[in-house]
């Protein structure tokens, strides 16, 4: 099981909607979909999922470089990753093809 997880991060001047993105780009490049994730009623929810081909699916945190979920995230990313599933904390561009290996490799 994934751990939320930074896989080391450029520190170039962008911004988190930049990186949310070229993620969403790249997913949709291999034929998967990422869309945002909205959840009234349970704050700190990841902003994005990521859905692929073969029924993978995974949770991305967006952030600016070098900023770090808040501890309703936190919390979040524990409850969900409890459930079996992958979250990433993504603030940089070059985790974003990682990311999407992981997700593309995940078993229940």
């Amino acid at each position: 099981m994934s751990k939320s997880r930074k896989i080391g991060s450029d520190r170039t001047d962008i911004n988190e909607k930049k990186i949310e993105q070229h993620l969403v780009r790249a997913v949709k490049e291999v034929g998967g979909i990422c869309p945002k994730l909205v959840s009234p009623g349970m704050d700190g929810m990841p902003d994005r999922m990521v859905l692929l081909p073969g029924c993978r699916i995974g949770f991305v945190e967006v952030k600016a470089p070098g900023k770090e979920p808040r501890p309703l995230q936190t919390n979040r990313h524990r409850m969900l990753r409890k459930l079996g599933f992958p979250v990433f904390v993504l603030d940089g561009l070059e985790q974003i093809p990682g990311i999407i290996e992981e997700v593309a490799a995940w078993r229940t």
